[in-house]
């Protein structure tokens, strides 16, 4: 193992880590903004719910062009400007005091996210050897949950639930985490490999390559199914914890439900993913969108904190085996020069992330926080939706790749 670590790029562990402190700040203030709105500003569960999806309405309208311009002008460049960025946007939150001011901070937010993500990732692709990339991806997925272990429990300390504190804090840590990657592209700049300037797609071309991908259209169609169910973990979750009657002090709870699966995530991830490496690559994916929905359907029937628990730790077990996995398959199906555009528009299915504050918070509306099971039922079963579409995607990956050896075979 000490090998394999030995072997990752500098600037590979310059983002990893810097994704671990860049959550950890994140998770003390953005997931607790959905019951900052209802509680200090007295938004109504429909009002937070629009504010709290717009940062993945604008993620979606412009996470392909993050991805497609990376590959034409370089990840430096991009990944520089996005993130800096962000750090501001983290002091407009900090200074916001009106509905429409969140709006537009969650709105830039959004933004800045869609555009550093998929090029952080495609970064990591390019400067990551083949045998070592899914150690690089999860070495990345556990640190998005080592820094969401402390950030929830933090925040709740520092009441990010009636203050706008702990942005302030957010802001800092990304001006700093962009100062590093700063000096890291001066110091690895000639070991970072070129960008494709030459073969990267033009957008149109770039758009109807990816729609026209067989095995690709349909992952994207599933995993938006699939990112609707979680997205209500941090949205839906949040409203209906604080509201419930059957809960107390569900903001303190909704904090250790938190913290609870990002240590779950950091227990099994090792394990689980040493267990499906060897799967077909969308066998993790069906498996995790069946416990997510069951997960969902649970959180509905639970009257008592030991119920929750296992629904925390069931929906964790689905998000490790969804999102761990959908990194490689992306790397998997994606030719190299395009590796930039297909990580960039996989994000397109974060459209389910913007229906999900919109569609939990109309059920709270409709039917109220007393009424789990009528707020959660037709959450699980919209979820549960991604699973044809996702075998649809093994069928054809698996007749493509029998093609691609058979082919390979009679050269």
């Amino acid at each position: 193992m000490k090998q394999y670590l030995r072997q990752i790029h500098p600037l590979a562990w310059t983002i990893i880590i810097g994704t671990m402190f860049g959550r950890l700040v994140t998770s003390m203030s953005i997931p607790f903004l959905s019951i900052y709105l209802t509680r200090v500003l007295e938004a109504t569960p429909t009002q937070t719910g629009i504010t709290v999806a717009v940062s993945s309405l604008a993620g979606v309208m412009v996470s392909f062009y993050g991805g497609y311009i990376s590959d034409r002008i370089g990840r430096k460049i991009v990944m520089l400007i996005s993130v800096f960025s962000w750090a501001g946007v983290f002091f407009i939150f900090s200074a916001a005091e009106h509905l429409w001011m969140f709006f537009v901070a969650n709105t830039l937010n959004g933004l800045c996210r869609a555009v550093f993500e998929p090029t952080s990732r495609a970064l990591l692709s390019d400067i990551t050897s083949p045998e070592n990339k899914l150690l690089v991806f999860n070495l990345r997925y556990a640190a998005i949950n080592l820094g969401v272990v402390f950030g929830p429990i933090i925040g709740f300390q520092l009441g990010s639930s009636e203050s706008t504190f702990p942005f302030v804090i957010s802001g800092l840590v990304y001006i700093a985490y962009g100062l590093v990657l700063f000096l890291q592209f001066k110091l690895q700049h000639a070991n970072l490999p070129e960008r494709h300037q030459a073969t990267a797609p033009r957008l149109r071309e770039a758009l109807m390559t990816t729609g026209r991908d067989r095995v690709f259209l349909p992952v994207l169609i599933g995993t938006t199914f699939c990112v609707l169910g979680y997205g209500h973990f941090s949205s839906t979750l949040a409203q209906y914890l604080a509201r419930s009657p059957i809960f107390e002090n569900g903001s303190q709870m909704f904090s250790y439900m938190l913290s609870l699966n990002a240590v779950t995530v950091l227990i099994i991830q090792y394990p689980l993913v040493r267990t499906f490496r060897n799967f077909p690559p969308l066998v993790p994916l069906i498996v995790g969108n069946l416990l997510v929905a069951t997960s969902l359907m649970m959180v509905g029937i639970a009257e008592g904190v030991l119920m929750m628990m296992m629904s925390v730790i069931l929906f964790t077990i689905g998000e490790v085996l969804l999102f761990t996995m959908m990194d490689m398959l992306i790397d998997r199906i994606a030719k190299p020069e395009w590796k930039g555009t297909y990580f960039g528009t996989i994000g397109f299915n974060n459209i389910g992330s913007v229906i999900a504050p919109v569609m939990g918070g109309v059920l709270l509306s409709q039917f109220g926080a007393e009424n789990g099971l009528a707020v959660f039922l037709p959450i699980a079963l919209t979820t549960a939706l991604g699973v044809p579409f996702l075998l649809i995607a093994h069928r054809r990956l698996v007749v493509r790749e029998k093609q691609t050896e058979s082919t390979s075979l009679s050269m």
